[in-house]
């Protein structure tokens, strides 16, 4: 009896021990797998500058395909894929697909290019950087050219500057430049690709705010794989013409007219060198999903996304937005008599650079965040103050 009670014991510690590991393993278990990974990699890859997204739209729609039930595109390129289109309730989960690039604005006759930018692109960073000019033939490469450090003044440096940065496509004059294809107007984008630093965190151009595209996508797709009911339509949304003043957003709302919004987009991580955290607030990359006060974030809706990330224990960090929150949320909140809006942000370091990063943990944490409001949220709520 006593030994056969040491198995017994021995077998349900070690049968504990299985069904432990085992949730252990699922709790910690990564929700981006092997395809979520290649379409990131494919998406981010492919240049999206604003004005010029459709081709990475095209990327975004077939990724979304086995998801969604129908797809909406609108003449300047924002796509939508609907779930559940039939229903009169429209529940919005937004990120914008473009990029931040440059213009050719002027060639001069010894063949070298003055740029303006196309969106809120950093001439600091320029120098020395290798560009892709958008051409009728194709892809020019270009360098952003600079003075050599044995050139300069050492007493009277010049930073770059929007009037003195150029770009050199090797050619001796203005006709052999033009013969390339180059003229004024063309899109200038930089090429450098994804990759992964030191195993979680992603770096790329152009994760503001092509990541949030993905985020709304894997959304979708844990909603289909998990075959979960909406009693609404979803409208997986990415807008377009972001980085010139929310202008996409502010034309795919009044199509759509939804009656709730959630946008994702980038935050600062504030903790790097020469940021001011008592102006800029605190941030950190690996602490969670921000979610923003400010005006036109809905306080009932925000709220919701709050008690949310305690239910589900998803960390989560604060931030505080005066006047407008720069984002999309803005264009949908003000939309159509008022859409209750919310915003929530991905930590990320080195914004408007080439080498922007996030970290994977947060990545994830903000798609579990969206996908666990969403199921929380019911058919004809208008997260009335009121009531």
């Amino acid at each position: 009896m006593i030994k056969l009670y040491i198995i017994n014991k021995e077998i349900i510690i070690i049968f504990t021990y299985i069904i432990f590991k085992n949730q252990t393993e699922m709790s910690s278990k990564s929700i981006l797998n092997k395809k979520s990974m290649q379409f990131l990699e494919k998406y981010l890859n492919n240049a999206s500058p604003t004005g010029y997204e459709w081709e990475g739209q095209k990327i975004w729609m077939d990724y979304l395909k086995p998801y969604a039930d129908k797809f909406i595109t609108d003449t300047y390129g924002s796509a939508v894929a609907v779930i559940n289109p039939d229903h009169k309730y429209k529940v919005v989960i937004e990120g914008h697909s473009d990029e931040i690039s440059w213009y050719v604005n002027y060639i001069s006759d010894k063949g070298l290019i003055s740029v303006i930018r196309n969106g809120g692109s950093d001439h600091q960073i320029a120098p020395s950087k290798i560009v892709n000019i958008h051409t009728e033939k194709g892809i020019v490469k270009g360098v952003f050219g600079w003075p050599a450090i044995h050139t300069r003044l050492a007493t009277k440096e010049e930073p770059p500057k929007l009037d003195n940065i150029f770009i050199d496509v090797g050619c001796k004059n203005k006709k052999d430049v033009e013969k390339l294809g180059v003229h004024v107007g063309c899109v200038i984008t930089y090429p450098d690709p994804f990759h992964i630093l030191n195993k979680d965190n992603f770096v790329c151009r152009a994760l503001d705010n092509r990541i949030g595209g993905f985020m709304i996508a894997e959304v979708a797709r844990l909603i289909k794989e998990n075959k979960k009911k909406l009693p609404f339509g979803l409208y997986v949304t990415n807008s377009v013409q972001e980085e010139v003043g929310l202008r996409g957003a502010e034309m795919i709302t009044q199509t759509i007219k939804p009656n709730v919004a959630i946008v994702t987009d980038v935050t600062h991580d504030t903790t790097t060198p020469m940021i001011n955290q008592k102006k800029q607030g605190y941030c950190e990359l690996n602490k969670g999903p921000v979610v923003t006060y400010a005006p036109a974030v809905q306080q009932k809706l925000r709220d919701l996304i709050i008690n949310t990330a305690k239910k589900n224990k998803i960390p989560f960090q604060r931030a505080a937005s005066s006047r407008y929150t720069g984002t999309d949320t803005d264009a949908f909140a003000y939309s159509n008599g008022g859409v209750p809006s919310a915003l929530i942000s991905l930590p990320l370091r080195y914004m408007h650079t080439t080498v922007e990063m996030v970290h994977k943990n947060d990545v994830e944490n903000v798609i579990k965040l969206i996908y666990n409001t969403v199921l929380n949220i019911k058919s004809g709520e208008d997260f009335s103050y009121f009531k």
